[in-house]
């Protein structure tokens, strides 16, 4: 496999401009860690002073005014050292409470904007990519902003400081100095952008991993049913170590950067003592002098040799900062209004109208998902969708709720264009049960109270009693407060679709969509489920999508479509007459 970086882009460290917004609100905190950094970074730089002072007092030829001037001097010292110290702790403290606040809302703004995305922003992005990106990148973000940053920001005011020292103490030493920086600089820099590519690549290649082993443990019973537990760990096998040599080679490059700062740093010192010590021979400087001038070399050289540390940081994340804000500034194709009208109240159902819809899933611009669909659902009617596979039935249950818009015609609800709606309000009329209920890792009052979490343990057990729930529920260990496992394993299929139907009637919505809700239920089951969904359907508009024909005998109307259109639409009687292409259907199920 090949392992060469093939990111188009490359994210310099100004990408971590992105974080901004969420660090101003914390604009207060940010400002006393910089007077914090400020006090360590001078605190520093007086060491030096004061080593200066420290040695020159302490040759002066009276004993006794050497020993108070060393006394002082010590005092001054150490005086550095606690502004060091309290400065110090103060801002690694307010500095790490930065980073994990605002990774913490990096992290709450990503998810929100991701729960908001359309399906057709999943048709091309994994889940497993967006749960690194909330992970991995973000614990790199936390590291740069908590630590990183601050650190990079106090050893660049105290490297600048200590380079204006030495200008100011030594000129001539620092013009020779000065032009030793801009060699080690610029091929630092060149080197930085292969390290800066290589951070990028070596993230996407965690993700990769990331998202293989999301998409294969939510498919568990299916990879060990075909016994490919060992295939699926291959798989994953190769993409971490794909990820290992990506990470290997940016590991490699960073090295080399470091290497070279250090072998740099080191003769800049040595160049510095070297000129010093001329200096002192020739008598142009006091052995204090000599000491300040050295001690503000190392701390030059230091604080140099950290940027280049926190600079390999800065790149990595601001590769990582980059695939943040990605998500956050995707765009769902299906936008709130500006300015939403209101639904009328209804009693007795919905009105749904479907006028010369047209519409192709993103994934296939090729091929009309449904094309001149045009129909009228009055309230309190129940409506079945049959047709053969791909025919467009569960399309208009996603045009319903608007998961996806139309490219032509549009859908009205209740006399208003669904377009012209907030989403909460067109989403609030609508209750589904989806042919694979969803199960959250929660009770079963908490599953079912998920449809309306602000009703009331009462009336979550009289929506349980209304579905058929309350029965098994209740013969639960711990009744409505079992908890049902991931994904409601600890139930049945047609527990699990109960649930569901309960979750529905609890949220009491005046359109009711079934999708294929007893397709996967065996005979007794698909009994149960069958009485529950009929004492749902009472009182409300009900729109059925079902392979199975016997389960939409009863329906007012039946729609058969074929390729995207309307084939024919009438009772269930009149479509067997007909002899058309739901009568095929149904001669092909009732004769097997």
């Amino acid at each position: 496999m090949n392992t060469e970086d093939t990111s188009p882009r490359t994210p310099p460290p100004r990408s971590l401009s992105g974080l901004w917004p969420f660090v101003r609100p914390y604009r207060w905190q940010v400002g006393l860690a910089l007077l914090f950094l400020l006090l360590a970074a001078t605190a520093t730089l007086l060491f030096p002073v004061a080593l200066r002072h420290l040695i020159d007092g302490g040759l002066q030829a009276d004993r006794g005014a050497q020993a108070m001037a060393l006394r002082g001097h010590f005092l001054d010292v150490f005086g550095v050292a606690v502004l060091l110290g309290v400065a110090s702790a103060s801002r690694f403290y307010i500095m790490s409470w930065l980073g994990e606040r605002v990774t913490a809302d990096v992290r709450s703004a990503v998810y929100g904007h991701v729960l908001r995305q359309s399906p057709a922003f999943f048709e091309t992005t994994r889940t497993g990519e967006v749960l690194s990106r909330l992970t991995t990148d973000t614990t790199l973000v936390q590291t740069v902003v908590g630590s990183s940053l601050s650190m990079g920001l106090r050893n660049a005011i105290t490297g600048l400081g200590a380079l204006a020292m030495l200008v100011w103490a030594h000129p001539m030493v620092m013009v020779q100095v000065l032009l030793v920086i801009v060699l080690v600089v610029l091929p630092a820099m060149w080197w930085g952008r292969r390290v800066r590519r290589l951070s990028r690549a070596s993230q996407d290649r965690v993700a990769d991993a990331s998202a293989i082993a999301a998409e294969v443990l939510n498919a568990i019973p299916m990879v060990q049913s075909y016994t490919a537990e060992d295939r699926e760990a291959g798989r994953f096998d190769e993409a971490a170590e794909h990820a290992f040599r990506t990470a290997v080679r940016r590991s490699r490059a960073r090295s080399v950067l470091v290497a070279f700062i250090i072998i740099a740093n080191a003769a800049l010192i040595l160049w510095g003592l070297y000129q010093g010590t001329q200096a002192v021979l020739a008598g142009t400087m006091s052995a204090g002098q000599l000491g300040q001038a050295v001690v503000l070399v190392i701390l030059f050289a230091g604080a140099v040799a950290v940027w280049g540390e926190v600079y390999g940081d800065l790149l990595r994340a601001a590769g990582a900062s980059e695939r943040l804000m990605e998500l956050l500034a995707s765009r769902s194709p299906v936008q709130e209004p500006v300015q939403p009208r209101t639904l009328p109240a209804v009693h007795g159902g919905s009105r749904v109208r479907f006028e010369q819809v047209r519409f192709h899933y993103p994934s296939r611009p090729a091929q009309a998902a449904l094309d001149a669909f045009d129909l009228t659902i009055e309230p309190g009617q129940t409506v079945a969708l049959v047709g053969p596979s791909g025919a467009g039935k569960t399309t208009v249950f996603q045009l319903l709720q608007r998961f996806y818009d139309p490219g032509a015609g549009r859908i009205l609800l209740d006399g208003v264009p669904i377009n012209e709606l907030a989403l909460a309000d067109l989403r609030g009329r609508v209750g589904t049960v989806p042919q694979d209920p969803v199960i959250f890792s929660a009770s079963a009052l908490d599953n079912i109270r998920y449809g309306r979490p602000g009703a009331s343990d009462d009336e979550v057990r009289a929506a349980a009693r209304a579905a058929f729930a309350d029965e098994f529920i209740r013969a639960l260990p711990e009744g409505y407060d079992t908890f049902l496992g991931e994904r409601g394993v600890r139930l049945s299929g047609g527990q699990r679709q109960r649930i569901a139907i309960a979750r529905a009637m609890l949220k009491n919505p005046p359109l009711l969509l079934l999708d294929e809700a007893t397709s996967a239920l065996d005979a007794q089951s698909e009994r149960m489920v069958q009485a529950a969904l009929d004492t749902a359907m009472q009182g409300r508009t009900t729109l059925v999508v079902a392979h199975r024909l016997a389960t939409v005998r009863r329906a007012d109307r039946i729609v058969v479509l074929d390729h995207g259109r309307i084939a024919e639409q009438g009772t269930h009687d009149e479509l067997l007459a007909r002899q058309g292409l739901y009568a095929h259907l149904a001669s092909l199920q009732f004769n097997a």
